[in-house]
Order: C-alpha cells, then sequence, then structure tokens
C-alpha cells in the first residue's frame, strides 16, 4: 500500500441552497481522555465525547484531537476545526483489509486532526450505511465482477445510505459551526452544509492505493465524484 499526497490546493466548497433542514439539538454527555497507540506505534492522547439526542439513536463518537479547543476558538493557522466524519469500517479500521482504504485514512486523519486540532467523528454506518453482512455479501459480489455500488443494487440497497445528521449534531453541540472538511466525498460536504455547519474548506486526504483496492477507488471518481488523484494506470 502507498499512500499518495494529492499536490492540488485544497478545493473551496460551494455553499448548499440557503434553506437548511432543521436539525434537533444534540448534547455532550460524557467527555473522557483516552490515549490512542495505532499498529505502527503512532501516539497521540484524545477527548472523547459521548451524546444525548442524536437523531438516529445510534452510539456515534467525536474524538477531540490536538487543541480543538484553539480551533474552536479560532486561535489556530486555520482558523476553525479540522473534522473527519469516518464511517466505521471493522474490516479495514481494525482487521486491516486492504479491499478500502479506510483503515489507512482513519489513521492518516487521526495525525492530520492531532496537527492541525479538531474532531475524527467515528459514525456508526459500516457499508456505506447497509450493515457489516450486507456489506460482506456485496463484497462476494464484487468477486463476481461487480463494482461497489452495482454490487449493493443487486442486493437492493442504495448506493450510499449514509445520512450525516448525526455528525451535524455532534459539530453543533461541540460549537463547531464552520469547520474544513478533511473528506474526499463531496456528498459530506453537500449534506453538512444542509444541516447548517459552514464548510468552509473541503480538504482531501492522501490517496492509499493497493492492488486490491483499485477498482473500489476507480469507482468512487468515477460514480461519485471523489478527489482522489489516482495514477493514470490502476
Amino acid at each position: 500500500m502507498r499512500p499518495i499526497r494529492p499536490d492540488a490546493p485544497a478545493p473551496a466548497v460551494t455553499p448548499a441552497p440557503s434553506t437548511t433542514a432543521p436539525v434537533t439539538a444534540a448534547t455532550v454527555r460524557t467527555t473522557v481522555t483516552v490515549p490512542l497507540r495505532f499498529a505502527d506505534g503512532w501516539t497521540t492522547t484524545s477527548d472523547v465525547f459521548t451524546f444525548d439526542g442524536l437523531a438516529d439513536g445510534k452510539e456515534h463518537l467525536a474524538i477531540g484531537l490536538g487543541d480543538w479547543r484553539a480551533a474552536l476558538a479560532g486561535r489556530t493557522p486555520a482558523g476553525r476545526a479540522l473534522v473527519r466524519p469516518h464511517s466505521e469500517c471493522l474490516t479495514g479500521d481494525v482487521l486491516g483489509s486492504l479491499r478500502c482504504d479506510c483503515g489507512p485514512q482513519l489513521r492518516e486523519a487521526a495525525e492530520r486532526i492531532t496537527g492541525a486540532g479538531g474532531f475524527l467523528l467515528y459514525l456508526r454506518q459500516e457499508g456505506r450505511g447497509i450493515g457489516l453482512y450486507a456489506k460482506l455479501d456485496a463484497y462476494a459480489l464484487q468477486d463476481d465482477g461487480l463494482d461497489t455500488y452495482a454490487a449493493n443494487r443487486a442486493l437492493g440497497r442504495a448506493d450510499d445510505e449514509r445520512d450525516y445528521t448525526a455528525a451535524a449534531q455532534m459539530l453543533q453541540a461541540l460549537g463547531a459551526g464552520e469547520i474544513d472538511l478533511l473528506s474526499n466525498n463531496p456528498d459530506k460536504a453537500v449534506q453538512l452544509e444542509g444541516l447548517g455547519v459552514r464548510v468552509a474548506h473541503r480538504v482531501p486526504t492522501a490517496v492509499h492505493l493497493s492492488t486490491a483496492n483499485a477498482r473500489y477507488l476507480q469507482a468512487k471518481v468515477t460514480h461519485t465524484a471523489h478527489t482522489i488523484a489516482l495514477p493514470l494506470a490502476v
């Protein structure tokens, strides 16, 4: 696996239409300090937030990294928090699967947010929202030649079933009404803007390319306009 840092500057985000969906307020339930150590030995210290009142009732987490307090107060070079909404991926985040880029993105995000100050939102939306077993069913269909989105449709599911209402609730509860978004996925910016979170910039992640995930990454570029700077031949 080889990470490729994008050469292009982070794109500004065109604001969503001014009408925003009403978002019920969530509140911080608990904050606890958790030291982190990743598989490669890199360490950091985090503040993990839990919440009451999240729209979908799931146990999502906000993980404060670096000087997130200064970022919220506008006292960092960017003047705002760097935020990555990261959807849970048991196979990638925990088991080190090479079929996706989730594990390396999680590791990269933790280090970059620690440097900038901000939050990693760990969202319980396994398999782009279809769940773990359905994701593994989709993997089996991909082994038969379907791409990641066609496999979802063959299972009677949407291409991407994720909803970022809870993410917006968490950010608003933390006081992060304007953020820099660490993501290659334009839909995250669109949804968050529509839910009342101002995305000042969308910052691309590195490209974590392997033989096993090349088709998956290419599908994200061609089907959902992810900003992934793939080599010409993958």
